[in-house]
């Protein structure tokens, strides 16, 4: 797709909540730097009963959508094709509005996890853990399928949630290994560690981190450090953040939404953290 600067062009992030989202920051300020004075990029407040009607008033100024929680799966009916990406998980984060009309779902979360850790001189691990067993834990399986050679050890906190990340390793094609939540501490030796539980989760592990521990992976930005990524950065560890992922998942919408590549790293890495530094 082929855009000029002064095109009029739309593209917006829906989700329920939606008010903390980062999106818009990170989004403006790549349009600002691509020069395209005529495009904008908005919030809005959906839910999954409201989806399918905001969908239906989308005119032809629509370039793309940005999706977050609960609209990643509900998504996926209202668009015409999903990518194989998309469809591995389940989950679109990402919607593109064709020339032709056409709604093109796609999840930029996956590949925005490999070039997070990328950007961090991770190419590829012998084995990995995994912290928690959410949406999220799925995303991490699927980049983990594309780098790590050898079993993902995911640690959870029910019967059902472990025989779930097992179906997810054997749908993804990955060792999964599931074990008990008490045993997390366990996991911070691993050469990879993907923290994708809430909040204060892992708090308590922060005590756990071993003296020489390899790379973290939390994917939270607010707030930041969390307990366990500071422990982990003292302790000498490399850290990948959630703001690290968010930058560059969105990277990859840009691209799509509006055909222009590279979409500036930097910039949107800086204008993240300006709006984080307000909060």
């Amino acid at each position: 797709m082929r855009t000029r600067a002064t095109d009029a062009r739309r593209a917006a992030v829906l989700g329920s909540p939606i008010a903390h989202s980062l999106s818009p920051a990170l989004h403006r300020a790549a349009y600002e730097e691509l020069g395209l004075t005529g495009w904008t990029y908005d919030r809005f407040d959906v839910d999954e009963a409201a989806l399918p009607g905001f969908f239906e008033k989308l005119g032809p100024e629509w370039a793309g959508l940005s999706l977050t929680m609960p609209l990643k799966r509900a998504v996926i009916p209202l668009v015409d094709e999903i990518s194989e990406t998309a469809a591995s998980v389940e989950a679109v984060n990402t919607v593109v509005f064709t020339e032709d009309g056409r709604r093109l779902g796609d999840n930029t979360d996956i590949p925005g996890m490999i070039a997070a850790l990328r950007e961090h001189g991770i190419e590829q691990v012998g084995s990995a853990a995994v912290l928690g067993a959410g949406a999220t834990a799925s995303s991490a399986l699927a980049a983990l399928a594309r780098i790590c050679t050898g079993p993902v050890t995911v640690y959870v906190r029910s019967a059902p949630r472990a025989a779930e990340m097992r179906q997810w390793g054997e749908r993804l094609d990955v060792e999964v290994r599931t074990a008990d939540w008490a045993d997390a501490a366990d996991a911070l030796r691993a050469p990879l560690v993907i923290a994708t539980t809430p909040a204060g989760t892992t708090d308590a592990l922060a005590t756990a981190v071993p003296e020489m521990p390899a790379t973290l992976f939390d994917v939270l930005y607010d707030p930041w450090p969390t307990a366990l990524a500071a422990r982990w950065s003292a302790y000498g560890g490399a850290v990948v953040s959630g703001l690290d992922l968010l930058v560059h998942q969105a990277v990859l919408q840009v691209e799509q939404m509006t055909g222009r590549a590279p979409a500036p790293v930097d910039v949107m890495r800086k204008a993240g953290e300006h709006a984080l530094a307000e909060r």
